[in-house]
């Protein structure tokens, strides 16, 4: 029998129940985190040996250059070689930066915003008005740039092998739909995969925008929590074959496989893209730091001993994923009042409750001491049309603590759906 079958004594009988609960819960007095996809300590350890590296007196990279010097706007060739084989894609087609791919999207779209892209018309902050396309729930961050930059953002669902092609098929006729942002790979929040069928569809659709850009975020490429690795579609490749070389700005990088603020970031695209991008850059900075980048090649060697560190990293999260599924079956799965995901890979849960109460679940964990991300922070403008949403971060608290911050979550969860009922 789910809560929604309770008759009114039965339901009055279990909310003062799940009172009682909830008062003993704010007792603990807690300070847990479940806001954000951090690596644990546990998970940045596995990256420590990148400190000692690549050492006193090794400085030169594949081609005898001094890493330590200015220069190379495309990244080192190591770096760039080993991970185009870890993507199965083109090193020609692949340049390596800093830290955080986050800023190469960012310096993307305020570029077109600008001047435009090499296939502009005119820059995009001269037209009438521009509008994204948002598949969600989607990554809060894509969204906020989108924002920051006062486009017109477009929800599509996401669906269980990627978004809605028959709504973006429909959306892109529209020649002021410039773009999309695209999480393909055990995706944030849903793990959700593109399947081949999708992302060969993306990158032949005819879009009415010459300049209709797809920002490929496959942050979690390899981030498997069992023993496999999912198929890396190779899109770039996919859109020069349908005739739509420049479709893709393809994004990577090692931020959740060794130092999460000391990583490298990669971009992928068409030599034509990829020259537009470095024109611009290299008017922005003298170059990216090579010494990091050849720290990494060192301490991978080659595309397995990624693998190898990924084995890791899931040998760490996967018990955490695994309880946080175990804790919800347990306190929530008889009464049918939420659904979640149960993804193979990548940082998130996504949870969602009865309808209306999302804000309200997070409001009454707050009030005992368990953060979460906010209610509708998988949406444009944090705005879920439904307010069931919300995103659930595993990683980062150790398994004692996160049993205790999902028991809490749970008690949240009923306490708002029997205020929901009436009762």
């Amino acid at each position: 029998m789910t809560l929604l079958d309770f008759d009114s004594d039965r339901l009055a009988e279990f909310a003062t129940q799940v009172r009682g609960d909830y008062e003993e819960l704010k007792a603990k007095n807690l300070k847990l985190d479940l806001t954000r996809g951090k690596p644990s300590s546990e998970q940045l350890d596995v990256g420590e040996a990148l400190l000692a590296l690549p050492g006193e007196g090794d400085h030169k990279d594949a081609d005898g250059a001094d890493v330590r010097n200015y220069g190379n706007l495309k990244g080192i060739r190591d770096i760039r070689e080993l991970w185009a084989d870890v993507l199965g894609i083109n090193p020609e087609y692949l340049v390596a930066g800093d830290a955080s791919s986050l800023n190469i999207m960012f310096d993307l779209v305020s570029w077109s915003y600008a001047f435009g892209n090499n296939d502009s018309e005119r820059a995009w902050k001269d037209e009438e008005k521009v509008r994204w396309i948002c598949p969600v729930p989607g990554y809060d961050r894509h969204f906020t740039i989108s924002e920051h930059f006062g486009f017109e953002m477009v929800s599509v669902p996401m669906l269980d092998d990627g978004p809605d092609l028959a709504a973006i098929r429909e959306l892109v006729q529209d020649p002021q739909v410039k773009g999309m942002w695209a999480v393909p790979t055990f995706g944030n929040p849903t793990g959700i995969t593109f399947s081949e069928e999708v992302c060969r569809e993306l990158a032949s659709m005819e879009t009415a925008a010459p300049d209709f850009r797809i920002v490929w975020d496959n942050a979690y490429a390899v981030h498997t929590l069992t023993d496999e690795f999912p198929p890396i579609h190779d899109v770039v490749a996919f859109a020069e074959e349908a005739g739509n070389p420049n479709r893709f700005w393809a994004m990577s990088s090692t931020s959740k496989i060794t130092l999460a603020g000391a990583g490298v970031s990669f971009f992928n695209s068409s030599k034509a893209n990829l020259d537009w991008y470095l024109a611009t850059a290299g008017v922005r900075g003298i170059g990216p730091n090579k010494v990091n980048q050849l720290a990494h090649a060192r301490y991978f060697g080659d595309a397995e001993g990624v693998r190898a560190v990924m084995r890791k990293h899931a040998g760490s999260l996967a018990p955490k994923f695994t309880r946080v599924q175990e804790i919800m079956r347990e306190r929530l799965g008889e009464y049918e009042v939420a659904r979640w995901t149960e993804p193979e890979g990548g940082y998130f849960i996504s949870l969602d409750v009865i309808d209306g109460t999302a804000s309200r679940v997070v409001e009454l964990a707050k009030e005992a001491g368990i953060a979460l991300t906010g209610a509708g922070s998988s949406f444009p403008l944090k705005d879920d049309p439904n307010n069931r949403n919300i995103r659930l971060a595993p990683s980062l608290p150790p398994v004692e603590e996160l049993e205790v911050a999902m028991d809490g979550v749970a008690t949240c969860v009923l306490l708002a759906a029997v205020e929901k009922l009436g009762a």
